[in-house]
């Protein structure tokens, strides 16, 4: 793993994986199949371990990378590696911790434990030679403590300014920083377009004064030397590295994320955990250049001491969601049962209660304002948005039960986007299913992406269930690729899909009206409504001149679904 580079003024946090969770079934497939053999420089070895991820249900990309050696070191060395779920040296191993994140009850909390333990400088990470830069720090600790002092933190704030806490006695520099610039955006009230622009640019000149008063401002993405390219590159950068720290302390589930501010919270039944965290957790980097010592740290699953190590006020925080459980006598390991299962019971009671509320249309216009949304991009994570609001529509739309495969947080607001070997949501009607399937891409990266995943998805439920299924697969904009792929398959036979597969492509505005229609009618329609529109796309299928043909028609049923 490389050092930090001489020429890096900001703090950085892993990329690789985008989502973390998505870390975990790789680590897994890593420990299960290459754990004892030589990981660094065997580029034989990390072939085919790309190549065996490749193979796997969970591995979302339908093209083998070009470089399978260099994807395979890409996806270990960073994230895994970094943050102490495997060991490389001198064999591949798992750790204690990553034990915990692939094997315990509770991978949020093991994610947890290993963010804070992530510091600059480290072994992993060691300061370049007769480097000035100012790094002592750990990181992710020292963000959720900004966000502790401000009570929420928003995207661009912590892109430019949380960056800058290189080291953790800057903390008081960095909230002044950030107060002024809340002022700042108060005078430009009406005018943040072009305010945030104006900000950014005097950021990365201020943080990169040196190289650009030297003229090294040369970039690896570009071949032309300009202030203007550099100053681009660098935005884009921050703006990376902000997006992943917001992704991987989403995952622990002690934040909460505003979508539409952009911001980060902490989770508000999770205060008392932060808090202790924050109370009790050493800001300084420990054993910066001994690594063995450095790695039995990193590894152990069960440091730092959270909230719910401690009896005493695990005790409390039972107490404080039942009053009346019985704990006299339990260990630590039976107390963290209870809590962990008073906080699934209290997750699923918002959840039912959510779903009583859809099916009681009292949700129908923020759901279509939702949507609204989703086109013009206004959310953080519009994927995630819109698989948790087409769940919210199809809960709405008909009386069946409707499955989300994308993780929720304890408010029953979502975490992250379904693992790449479900679908994004199972509608359960009995004696079928229906697969609902969203995408914002467009185009042929539609097909690419999404065509070959979904058919598997829909096969696999067939298998699964031992029962029909059909797939609903909806999208801002149908591509053609798409239209002509999942026409084709309601002709042919194949074996891997479940047999002839019946995928309806759906445009936005049609699934949206479909939503309205059921609001509109004094009845909630039933699973026959919905079966209707599958059994209507392979009678049409079955007689159409061509793909085109059979999408206007299904198209044209779908817009009068009730009708029919």
């Amino acid at each position: 793993m490389a050092g930090i580079d001489r020429h890096t003024r900001t703090l950085f946090f892993t990329t690789s994986p985008r989502t973390p969770m998505k870390m975990v079934p790789e680590i897994k497939l890593l420990a299960e199949e290459f754990s004892g053999v030589k990981w660094t420089r065997n580029s034989k070895l990390q072939k085919s371990f790309m190549l065996r991820l490749f193979e796997q249900e969970f591995f979302m990309s339908s093209k083998p990378p070009k470089d399978p050696a260099f994807s395979a070191r890409d996806r270990i060395t960073r994230a895994p590696k970094a943050l102490g779920f495997v060991n490389l040296e001198p064999v591949v191993e798992l750790t204690p911790a990553g034990h915990e994140l692939v094997y315990g009850d509770m991978p949020s909390e093991a994610l947890l434990r290993q963010l804070v333990k992530f510091q600059l400088p480290s072994p992993y990470h060691p300061l370049a030679s007769g480097s000035d830069q100012d790094f002592f720090v750990r990181p992710y600790l020292e963000i959720l403590r900004l966000v502790r002092h401000f009570g929420s933190l928003s995207f661009d704030e912590l892109m430019l300014f949380g960056l800058q806490l290189t080291n953790y006695k800057r903390f008081d520099e960095i909230v002044d920083k950030i107060d002024a610039f809340r002022v700042r955006k108060a005078q430009n009230k009406g005018q943040y377009r072009k305010f945030i622009a104006i900000e950014k640019e005097r950021v990365v000149r201020e943080v990169y004064a040196s190289e650009i008063s030297s003229g090294d401002i040369s970039t690896r993405e570009a071949r032309e030397k300009t202030l203007a390219k550099f100053v681009k590159t660098k935005t884009s950068t921050l703006r990376d590295y902000a997006d992943a720290c917001f992704r991987y302390l989403r995952a622990t589930e002690v934040v909460s994320i505003s979508q539409r501010g952009h911001s980060l919270s902490i989770a508000p039944d999770r205060v008392r955990d932060v808090d202790y965290l924050l109370d009790t957790m050493p800001r300084e980097p420990r054993f910066i250049d001994r690594e063995e010592l450095y790695k039995d740290y990193l590894f152990d699953a069960e440091t730092p001491k959270l909230l719910t190590d401690d009896p005493v006020k695990l005790t409390a925080k039972i107490h404080a969601i039942n009053p009346t459980v019985e704990i006299d006598g339990l260990s630590v390991i039976e107390l963290k049962s209870i809590e962990h299962g008073l906080r699934q019971k209290a997750k699923e009671a918002v959840l039912n209660e959510t779903i009583a509320e859809i099916k009681d249309c009292k949700q129908y216009d923020d759901i279509q304002a939702t949507f609204d949304g989703i086109v013009s991009s206004k959310y953080y994570d519009n994927p995630l948005v819109f698989e948790w609001n087409a769940w919210r529509a199809m809960t709405m739309i008909d009386g069946g039960n409707i499955i989300p495969n994308f993780n929720l947080d304890d408010n029953g607001e979502p975490i992250s986007t379904a693992a790449g070997n479900t679908p994004d949501i199972l509608c359960d009607y009995g004696d079928f299913s229906v697969l609902v399937e969203v995408t914002l891409q467009s185009g042929q990266k539609q097909y690419d992406n999404e065509g070959e995943p979904v058919a598997r998805h829909l096969g696999k439920v067939k298998q699964d269930s031992g029962r029909e299924a059909f797939c609903l697969f909806v999208a801002p904009k149908i591509s053609k690729a798409s239209v002509s792929f999942f026409y084709s398959l309601h002709h042919i036979n194949i074996e891997h899909y479940g047999g002839k597969a019946v995928i309806v492509p759906m445009e936005l505005a049609v699934y949206r009206k479909m939503l309205e229609d059921s609001y509109k009618v004094d009845y909630v329609p039933n699973a026959n409504h919905i079966r209707a529109i599958f059994e209507k796309s392979k009678e049409v299928a079955a007689h159409a001149e061509n793909e085109n043909v059979w999408y206007e028609q299904i198209r044209d049923y779908a817009l009068n679904w009730l009708d029919a």
